[in-house]
C-alpha cells in the first residue's frame, strides 16, 4: 500500500490561524469530492474555528479516564476502519493521555500515513524538538510537548501560516484566541511583541531552510546547472595564503547585507600541488569561517578555475570572492591567472569580487609546480615545436652555412623543447625528423638520403641518441613531478581528514559528505552487514539517491573489511584515486566504531549508575530500614511478654516508639518509591492553579511544634503546580532544614512573588553547605558531611528537586545571610499561566471543560493527601 502524504500548517505562535487554514483546506477538498474526515480538531472555544467544523464528518473520539478525570483523544482504530482519503489531525506535538494507543499524536499520524491515508496537521515552531532551548531563551517557557524535527522534515508539504505580531496581539485583545480573563496576562507575558517577532523570524528561517533543501534536491534530480539566486550564497576561494582571512571577513560582511546570507569557504587542492598552502594557515581560516557562521570545504580539482565555478554552481551560489593575485608582473606571461579566468567564465548569473589585500603582487612563497599530467594543449605544442621547428630551421639554414656541428645543435634545441613541452613521443618524432633533415640538406651527398662520409653517420647517430636521452629524462622528470605533486595533494587531504577525526569534529554523515564533495560524486553511503549471507544495511549516507541495497549497485565500491563497504554514485573513479578513497573508507569505519563505542559507553554509564543506586539502596535497606524495624520488633516483643507487668507510662512509651518507627519506615519507603518513579520517568504532574497558603501548611504536619515559622501571605498569586508533588517537596525540604537547624532557631518557610514566578524559601540556621557541595546534596543517597546513617538514606532533597522539575519549577540551594542554608523553590505564577497555556496547554488539546474536571477531581485528592 502506498504511503499517505503529510501536509503541515506551521505557525510561529498560537492563534495565527493554523487550524482555521487546515479546516478551510478541508472544505475545499470536500467540494472537489475528496473523502475527508476530522480525526481530531480542537477549536479551544474560538467561535470562528468552531463554525469551520460544520459540514465536515467527525470521527467520534475515544474517551479515557486518568486519575479520576475523563479525557478524549483521537480514536486511531476508528479512523483506520473508516479509511478516508484525507484525515485532519490537529496539534501534531500533542502528548496523549496515558493509556492511549501511542504516547504522542505524531505517532498516531505515522500509523495513518502507513495505512495510505493522507493527513493534514498543524504544529507551532516552538514545539520542534531542536528549537526547545532557543524558544525557552526567548519566551522563558520550556515546551514540554515536542515533535522530532525529522517528522516535520519528512512532510510532503509545509505551509507557513504567518501573521504580524501587531495583528496577532489585536486578535488576542479582541478575545479571538483566549478568554477575556486570560488576555491581559497573555499580552504581558508570552505574547509580548519581542517574543512574537523572534518566534516569527525563527519560523521564517526554518521554513526557508526547508525550502532550500527541496531546491537542492530538485536541482540535483533535474541536473540544473544554472544558478537560481533564491538567496545570497557567497563562495570564498582560498589558496592557503595569509590573505584568506581578509577574504573571509569581507564575504561575511557581504552576507550580512542580505537576509539569510551564507558563506562557503572552499580550498581547491589541485593534483599538481597548487602552491605553497600552509596547513596551519588553512586550519586557522577554517576556524575563522566556522566562527562567523560559514562552512569550510576541501575539493580536489585538476583545473582550479573550473573546479571553483563547478563548486559555486553546485551549491547555487550567487557571488564569488577572490583575492587579488599574488603574482609578480612578469608571471602574467604564463597566463591570466585564476581570478581573471573565473571572472571571464562566471557568466551573467554569478558575480565575482576581486578583493585587494596586503599580499597582492608580492609573489608566492614557492614557485608554482609544473603540471602533474601533460594536458592536451602542451602535447599539441610539443608536436608543433618538434616538427614545425626543424622545418623552419632547415629553411633558414639554407640561406647561411654554419657548419654541420652548429646545424645539429640548433636542431637538438627543438628536440629538447619538444620534450619539455610534449614529453617523450613528440621528442622522438622531432629527433627522427631532424635526423632526416640533417641527412638530406647538410651531409654529402646533398639532397639525397645517403651519407658518404662515415664521420657524418656517427654525428647523426650521436645526435639521435642525445635527443632520445634528453627526451627520456624530461619525460621521467615530468612523471616524477606528477607523482610527487599528487602525493602532496593526497597528503593534504588525508592530513585534513585525520585532524578532523582525531579532534572528534567529524560525524559519520559529515565525513561521508566530505568524501562526496572531494571526489565530486552525487552520493556516498557506508553499508554493512552482519554476515556473508545477511542483507546490507546503511550505517550512514550523504547526498541524494545513495546506493542502499548492495555495494555492487554503486559506481564505486570500496570494501572495508569483510562486511563493510563504502559505496559512491555519480561517476567511475580512476584507479589512482582509489588509494585516497581507501583511506576515507577506513576513517569512516573508525568513526562508525567510535560512535558505537560512545553509545556503549553511555549504556555502560547508565548501568553503572543503576548499579550504584542499587548498591546504595541495599545499604539503606540493610541499615536505615532495619533500624526502625528492630525498634518496632523490640517494642512489640516487650509488650507481648508475660514476664513483665508494664505500667501505663511504659506501655505508652513503647507504643510511641512503635509509632515513631512506623512513621520513619513510611517516610523512608515513600522516598525510595518516589526516587524509583523519578528514575524511570513515570512521574506525571497534573499542573493546575493552586494557592500556596493552602498547600504549604499541610506539608508541615508532623514536624515538631515550634520548629517552623510560616510566612505565606494570602495575597500571593496562585501558582501552576501539582498539589501532591508540591506538598511532598516542601515536606522533604522542611524535614531536612529542621534536622540541621539548632533547636532554638526555628526554620523559616516564606513565600514571595518575583517577576512572573513565586519563590518558596525554606531558611535554616544550621552549619550551611559550601558552594562546591551545593549541587552534590541533590544527588540520590548523598548526605552532607558526617551525618549518621540513622539520619536517612539521602533521598529527600533528590526527590524534592525531581518533583519540582516535574512541575516545571526549579530548586536551588543558597547561603543564608548570617549562616545556614536556604532552599529556594521557584514555581510559575498563575499570572504567567497565559504564557504557559499559549505555549503548551493551549496547544495540548485540553478543553476548558476538561481542565475544570481535573480541578474538581484533584481538589479532594489534595485534601486527602
Amino acid at each position: 500500500m502506498a504511503r499517505g502524504k503529510l501536509r503541515i500548517y506551521l505557525g510561529a505562535a498560537p492563534g495565527v490561524g493554523k487550524t482555521y487554514a487546515m479546516l478551510s483546506e478541508a472544505h475545499r477538498r470536500v467540494e472537489r469530492g475528496t473523502d475527508c474526515v476530522v480525526g481530531f480538531v480542537e477549536h479551544h472555544g474560538r467561535p470562528r474555528t468552531e463554525v469551520m467544523l460544520h459540514g465536515l464528518e467527525q470521527v467520534p473520539r475515544r474517551e479515557l479516564e486518568y486519575r479520576g478525570a475523563a479525557f478524549t483523544e483521537m480514536d486511531v482504530d476508528a479512523v483506520l476502519r473508516r479509511a478516508p482519503a484525507v484525515a485532519l489531525v490537529d496539534e501534531l506535538a500533542h502528548t496523549n493521555v496515558p493509556g492511549s494507543r501511542n504516547a504522542k499524536r505524531w505517532q498516531d499520524v505515522e500509523e495513518l500515513l502507513a495505512a495510505g491515508i493522507d493527513v493534514v496537521s498543524t504544529v507551532n515552531i516552538q514545539h520542534l524538538e531542536s528549537l526547545g532551548d532557543v524558544v525557552e531563551a526567548i519566551t522563558g517557557v520550556r515546551q514540554r510537548e515536542t515533535v522530532p524535527d525529522e517528522v516535520v522534515r519528512r512532510a510532503d508539504q509545509i505551509e507557513l501560516v504567518d501573521m504580524s505580531p501587531q495583528a496577532l496581539r489585536r486578535r488576542m485583545a479582541h478575545g479571538n484566541i483566549y478568554q477575556p480573563d486570560k488576555v491581559d496576562a497573555a499580552l504581558s507575558n508570552y505574547f509580548r511583541p519581542g517574543n512574537l517577532t523572534a518566534l516569527r523570524e525563527l519560523a521564517l528561517l526554518w521554513v526557508a531552510d526547508r525550502a532550500d533543501e527541496y531546491l537542492k534536491q530538485y536541482r540535483s534530480e533535474h541536473q540544473v546547472s544554472a544558478i537560481w539566486g533564491s538567496r545570497e550564497r557567497i563562495v570564498v576561494g582560498l589558496t592557503g595564503g595569509p590573505e584568506g582571512r581578509t577574504l573571509i571577513r569581507r564575504a561575511a560582511r557581504l552576507a550580512e547585507k542580505g537576509a539569510g546570507g551564507e558563506v562557503l569557504a572552499v580550498y581547491i587542492s589541485r593534483s599538481d600541488g597548487l602552491t605553497s598552502a600552509s596547513p596551519k594557515e588553512l586550519a586557522v581560516q577554517r576556524t575563522l569561517v566556522e566562527d562567523l557562521g560559514g562552512t569550510f570545504h576541501h575539493v580536489v580539482g585538476e583545473d582550479i578555475p573550473a573546479a571553483l565555478l563547478d563548486f559555486a554552481r553546485g551549491v547555487n551560489a550567487t557571488q564569488i570572492v577572490l583575492g587579488s593575485s599574488r603574482r609578480k608582473a612578469w608571471q602574467y606571461v604564463l597566463g591570466p591567472g585564476v581570478g581573471a579566468t573565473v571572472a571571464r567564465e562566471s557568466g551573467p548569473d554569478l558575480d565575482v569580487h576581486i578583493v585587494t589585500h596586503g599580499e597582492a603582487g608580492k609573489g608566492r612563497g614557492l614557485p608554482v609546480a609544473r603540471g602533474a599530467r601533460l594536458g592536451r594543449g602542451r602535447i599539441i605544442a610539443g608536436w608543433v615545436v618538434g616538427l614545425a621547428g626543424p622545418a623552419v630551421m632547415a629553411v633558414l639554414l639554407n640561406t647561411v652555412n654554419l657548419g654541420l656541428a652548429n646545424d645539429m645543435l640548433l636542431f637538438l634545441t627543438f628536440t629538447v623543447a619538444a620534450a619539455l613541452l610534449g614529453g617523450l613521443f613528440p621528442a622522438l618524432a622531432s629527433a627522427a625528423f631532424g635526423s632526416l633533415l640533417l641527412n638530406y640538406f647538410y651531409t654529402p651527398p646533398l639532397h639525397r638520403l645517403t651519407v658518404a662520409d662515415p664521420k657524418n653517420i656517427v654525428a647523426i647517430v650521436i645526435f639521435f641518441g642525445v635527443a632520445l636521452s634528453v627526451a627520456s629524462v624530461v619525460d621521467l622528470a615530468a612523471r616524477r613531478t606528477h607523482q610527487a605533486a599528487r602525493l602532496r595533494a593526497e597528503s593534504e587531504i588525508l592530513s585534513f581528514l585525520a585532524g578532523n577525526v582525531l579532534r572528534g569534529e567529524t560525524s559519520l554523515e559529515e565525513l561521508l559528505e566530505r568524501v562526496r564533495e572531494t571526489f565530486g560524486m552525487e552520493s556516498a553511503a557506508l553499508l554493512e552487514r552482519a554476515g556473508d549471507v545477511e542483507p546490507w544495511t546503511c550505517a550512514g549516507r550523504a547526498g541524494f539517491g545513495p546506493a542502499l541495497e548492495r555495494p555492487e549497485e554503486a559506481d564505486v565500491d570500496m570494501p572495508v573489511g569483510d562486511h563493510m563497504a563504502l559505496a559512491l554514485t555519480g561517476r567511475v573513479l580512476p584507479a589512482e584515486d582509489r588509494r585516497v578513497l581507501a583511506a576515507f573508507a577506513a576513517q569512516a569505519a573508525v568513526v562508525l566504531d567510535r560512535r558505537r563505542l560512545q553509545e556503549e559507553a553511555e549504556q555502560a554509564r547508565a548501568l553503572a549508575e543503576g548499579n550504584r543506586i542499587r548498591t546504595a539502596l541495599l545499604a539503606a535497606v540493610s541499615h536505615d530500614l532495619r533500624t526502625p524495624l528492630s525498634a518496632i520488633k523490640a517494642a512489640v516483643t516487650s509488650l507481648r511478654s508475660d514476664d513483665v507487668a508494664w505500667s501505663e507510662e511504659d506501655r505508652a512509651e513503647l507504643l510511641e516508639a512503635i509509632e515513631e518507627g512506623a512513621d520513619r519506615l513510611d517516610h523512608l519507603v515513600g522516598n525510595l518509591l518516589d526516587m524509583s518513579r523519578l528514575q524511570t520517568g513515570t512521574v506525571t504532574a497534573i499542573v493546575r492553579e493552586i494557592d500556596l497558603d493552602e498547600v504549604v501548611p499541610m506539608a508541615l504536619v508532623g514536624v515538631p511544634e515550634g520548629s517552623v515559622d510560616l510566612d505565606v501571605p494570602e495575597t500571593l498569586p496562585m501558582v501552576e503546580a501539582d498539589a501532591g508533588l508540591l506538598e511532598r517537596s516542601v515536606a522533604n525540604l522542611v524535614e531536612n532544614a529542621v534536622k540541621y537547624s539548632p533547636p532554638d532557631r526555628p526554620v523559616l518557610v516564606s513565600a514571595s512573588p518575583l517577576a512572573d514566578r513565586v519563590e518558596v524559601r525554606i531558611v535554616d540556621r544550621g552549619p550551611g553547605v559550601p558552594d562546591d557541595a551545593k549541587e552534590r546534596i541533590f544527588e540520590p543517597f548523598q548526605r552532607y558531611g558526617d551525618a549518621p546513617r540513622g539520619a536517612g538514606v539521602g533521598l529527600g532533597l533528590a526527590v524534592a528537586r525531581g518533583f519540582a522539575e516535574a512541575m516545571g519549577g526549579t530548586l536551588d540551594a543558597e547561603d543564608t545571610p548570617g549562616g545556614g542554608l536556604t532552599m529556594v523553590l521557584s514555581l510559575r505564577a498563575a499570572g504567567s499561566a497565559a504564557a504557559a497555556e499559549a505555549g503548551e496547554a493551549g496547544e495540548a488539546g485540553e478543553t476548558r471543560e476538561t481542565r475544570e474536571r481535573v480541578k474538581a477531581v484533584a481538589e479532594p485528592e489534595r485534601q486527602a493527601s
